[in-house]
């Protein structure tokens, strides 16, 4: 069976101040499962780039592999697209920006692809401050290879198979402040009304910008006591086709006040706790962002919100001094200056 989405739309629908409508910054119908947070995400990076004017031809979104790194195809239909391969997508990034820094980068990952093979990776996107939205999708588990745990998954958490991680997690909100990001934040894929701004904030943000969504996986609900669970129903069944039944299930959603915590549910019945950032974060001090997300995480909370803004960073064309021209403008005469200014060059290193 197979689905399209319809391509009838009312001829009155909204436009923006460039006379797209929100259809313009849709893409292809999601396979991901159905009540996943990460087709939430793509919803609220559509209407963030609907409500910003942004024209989908300048936009460029890239990815890596997962379950996250799907999403691409699922909005922004119209703009640029590139899937790497598992956890190397800051570097595909990173030459396609130095290459056309007019062009407006997004790269969308998940936390295996991010924080186990694509750590190395990065780390240094981040240090070197790179002029993108870098959004992670962090469901605490590998979703598209049946739910092992991550490297977000937190100390003494269940596994699918009921087995607590002994590991400590991996915090990308403090590993991005520490490395010097401009911008980190974390929020929730079922909130809307505080993720859509924050992709917003993020996306014109000048320099690199991370944000840390936690967005829920259904195959959460996965015990091997359930009689719906993946394991119980190979055990009593019989063999007559190798293929995985993931039921529908609704999509988490919350709302909450600035300042208040948040006790949200997840497909397995599992709690996790979430507090809005209020004004109590200095956001613009480093040293305040690290103590806030180290203070609720002593309380068992994932603090979200902007955790962290620092705007007089340079971004990478800055600290390198490229041509204002994006280098793939240049012509041969300027990349190829003679016989004469080579010999100024070597000369000047005598």
């Amino acid at each position: 069976m197979s689905s399209r989405r319809p391509t009838f739309r009312h001829p009155d629908l909204p436009e923006n101040d460039l006379g797209y409508t929100r259809r313009d910054y849709e893409g292809a119908v999601s396979t991901l499962c159905a009540g996943c947070g990460h087709d939430s995400i793509s919803n609220a990076i559509i209407q963030a780039c609907y409500e910003l004017s942004l024209e989908p031809h300048r936009v460029v979104k890239l990815s890596g592999i997962g379950c996250s790194s799907k999403t691409p195809a699922y909005f922004l239909g119209k703009s640029h697209g590139f899937n790497s391969v598992h956890g190397r997508m800051p570097s595909v990034a990173t030459g396609a920006n130095l290459a056309n820094k007019d062009l407006l980068y997004i790269g969308v990952s998940g936390d295996g692809d991010t924080a186990s093979i694509g750590m190395g990776q990065f780390v240094h996107i981040v240090r070197r401050n790179l002029n993108m939205t870098y959004i992670v999708m962090n469901n605490g588990c590998y979703g598209l290879t049946k739910g092992q745990d991550s490297a977000t998954t937190d100390r003494g958490s269940a596994s699918r198979k009921g087995h607590p991680s002994p590991f400590e997690a991996i915090d990308l909100c403090q590993l991005a402040i520490q490395m010097g990001s401009g911008f980190v934040a974390r929020g929730f894929s079922g909130d809307k009304a505080q993720l859509v701004p924050m992709l917003k904030a993020a996306i014109t943000h000048k320099g690199f910008a991370l944000v840390d969504v936690i967005s829920p996986c259904v195959t959460f609900n996965n015990t091997v006591t359930s009689t719906k669970s993946y394991q119980w129903v190979r055990d009593h069944r019989e063999a007559t086709a190798t293929v995985d039944f993931i039921p529908p299930r609704q999509e988490i959603t919350t709302q909450y006040e600035p300042g208040t915590t948040q006790s949200v549910t997840l497909h397995d019945s599992s709690v996790i706790q979430l507090y809005k950032s209020g004004d109590s974060l200095d956001i613009t001090n480093r040293r305040s962002a690290l103590d806030g997300l180290e203070r609720h995480r002593e309380k068992g909370h994932l603090l979200t919100g902007i955790l962290h803004m620092n705007e007089d960073l340079k971004d990478t064309h800055a600290i390198l001094e490229t041509t204002d021209t994006p280098l793939n403008a240049l012509t041969e005469k300027e990349l190829c200056p003679g016989d004469q200014v080579l010999a100024q060059i070597v000369e000047a290193y005598r």
